[in-house]
């Protein structure tokens, strides 16, 4: 039978998962997904994701992808698999690419979106989908500093020391800060992202809001190079990775 390749699109509440990336005794998006394609096709599946979530961060649109020779169509394999799979992980889409198609060996733009609450109290039915604050934050100051992040460079300081990647140099394409009421929403899309890096950009940002750190100063910090320059790392809950683009579909094809 005839072996093809499918792609998904994956939109997960990371709460009860230990992030993306199968590991030993615990749970994890990319887990349930092997778990559910290997019983649902009667073959051993293990999926390859576009992006590695970490620990309690959610996603809208995170892509994997997988080889079966199932006759199940792309586009209705969604209904198949979604009956399995648990409440807090549903396939969006799917559709079938390139025997040689790669999710993570091609230019592409992810978005992200950090959800920050600022209250005088905290709102029980957002605490897992946004990082409380008490401080009242100015918006302004905020959307100053988002600006001037924009573009190539490296962002040693707005990433983990535990980053394993040598070239911290990346490009953002978008950074905005908006105001919904009680939410500030930073979006952010990059062509990638370093270890924790959207988290600490959110906690400078936060800290730009509450007037402990200046806009002006973000040049300086990025010049740095020194982790300890930048704000602290906001907690993963407030995290979503909204989508994956691929700006060339046919860069993604490797020699197989």
């Amino acid at each position: 039978m005839e072996t093809r390749r499918f792609r998904l699109t994956v939109a997960y509440d990371g709460t009860a998962y230990c992030g993306w990336q199968v590991q030993p005794q615990v749970r994890t998006i990319e887990g349930e997904l092997n778990r559910c394609l290997s019983e649902l096709t009667g073959e051993e599946i293990q999926v390859i994701g576009a992006s590695r979530t970490d620990t309690g961060v959610h996603a809208l649109g995170n892509i994997a992808v997988f080889d079966s020779t199932t006759r199940i169509p792309a586009e209705k394999l969604p209904y198949a698999i979604n009956q399995r799979l648990p409440e807090d992980i549903r396939v969006q889409k799917g559709e079938w690419v390139p025997d040689a198609f790669h999710p993570r060996h091609c230019a592409s733009r992810k978005t992200y979106e950090y959800r920050i609450y600022s209250a005088p109290f905290p709102l029980p039915t957002v605490r897992l989908y946004s990082y409380f604050t008490y401080h009242q934050l100015e918006l302004e100051p905020m959307q100053k500093a988002a600006a001037l992040l924009l573009g190539e460079h490296d962002f040693t300081s707005f990433c983990s020391a535990k980053t394993e990647k040598e070239n911290k140099v990346r490009t953002l394409y978008e950074g905005t800060v908006q105001q919904e009421g009680k939410f500030f929403l930073f979006r952010v899309t990059g062509n990638g992202f370093l270890y924790n890096m959207v988290r600490i950009l959110a906690g400078t940002l936060l800290q730009m809001g509450q007037g402990s750190l200046q806009p002006e100063q973000i040049p300086a910090i990025l010049a740095a190079k020194d982790r300890k320059k930048a704000g602290p790392t906001l907690p993963p809950e407030g995290l979503t990775l909204r989508k994956i683009q691929y700006e060339s579909e046919e860069d993604c094809l490797l020699e197989r």
